[in-house]
């Protein structure tokens, strides 16, 4: 994990050398040079203290331990009409058993949707997204037909609170003479900033204040805020992409489940595996194996 404060910290080093030897080759300009040199100390020391109290850590996971996440799960009828979307509310509600049972918080957040929140609720039902496929005869069925009909399941990572660690390695800092000041300030001592992210290319610029620091610690945050723009884009794109993979187009062929009233049975066809007692399943109680990744089971 990265600290821009880092970076801070190498800049103000550098500036108050910088400042030291400008105050010494001209003392003319003595003391609007010892005012500012006075700040870049305080400001160093600021984050030097800073430094010491924190605890954060060398290096930076590149991949994000998805199954930690609070889930957003909705369930949708697909083919099959009115049948599909009873299913929908049924299955929905098995759902809602399922992480009851094992102390998983449920939030109803539209028709439809759920949230399930508590230990590692994604990496418990990841497994269940896509189409699932219900063979029954309807109550509304007169002639006793069996239909089948299929619904959408889609199991999304709940969007993370994003915390930013920015390297030292990826910002460009330059400091130029402002133009909003005027007097000597303008002509001898470069006060505004402007950084570089190298890896997204976004380039900030701070000339507002007097101080070098504080216009480094301006054009920080406005840095951080386009980089927080650009992840949580990031995260809706990947979280739609995960949506559309997971649910298809909710065509019967497409099918990860079957639920077969009739035979009392439930079939997960990436393992070709079934299970009995149907009741209990829709009830909450689905099979440990049930909801395990296709490939382990």
């Amino acid at each position: 994990m990265s600290d821009y404060r880092l970076v801070q910290l190498q800049e103000l080093e550098q500036k108050i050398e910088e400042t030291t030897r400008l105050l010494a080759e001209d003392p003319s300009m003595a003391e609007l040079v010892q005012e500012e040199l006075t700040n870049l100390q305080e400001q160093k020391r600021v984050i030097e203290e800073s430094l010491q109290s924190s605890s954060w850590q060398t290096q930076e996971s590149e991949t994000d331990d998805l199954d930690e996440r609070n889930v957003i799960l909705e369930v949708k009828g697909a083919a099959g009409g009115d049948e599909a979307n009873l299913f929908a509310e049924e299955l929905l509600r098995m759902y809602e058993r399922f992480a009851q049972l094992r102390g998983l918080r449920v939030e109803t957040l539209d028709i439809g949707v759920i949230k399930i929140s508590g230990d590692k609720p994604f990496g418990l039902l990841k497994y269940e997204a896509g189409v699932h496929r219900v063979q029954r005869i309807p109550k509304t069925e007169k002639r006793g037909r069996i239909h089948t009909s299929t619904v959408t399941v889609s199991i999304l990572p709940e969007l993370e609170d994003i915390d930013l660690h920015i390297s030292p390695d990826d910002i460009a800092f330059e400091a130029f003479r402002s133009g909003g000041h005027g007097g000597q300030n303008v002509n001898k001592v470069s006060t505004a900033v402007r950084i570089v992210h190298r890896p997204s290319g976004i380039v900030v610029t701070s000339q507002s204040e007097r101080s070098q620091i504080q216009n480094r610690e301006i054009a920080m945050k406005l840095l951080r805020a386009k980089l927080w723009e650009l992840k949580v884009e990031k995260q809706h794109e990947q979280i739609a992409s995960l949506r559309s993979t997971q649910v298809g187009r909710g065509m019967r062929s497409e099918k990860i489940k079957t639920y077969n009233f009739p035979q009392d049975r439930l079939t997960d066809h990436r393992i070709n595996k079934s299970w009995k007692n149907l009741e209990g399943i829709m009830n909450g109680n689905l099979p440990e194996e049930a909801t395990k990744a296709p490939e382990a089971s």
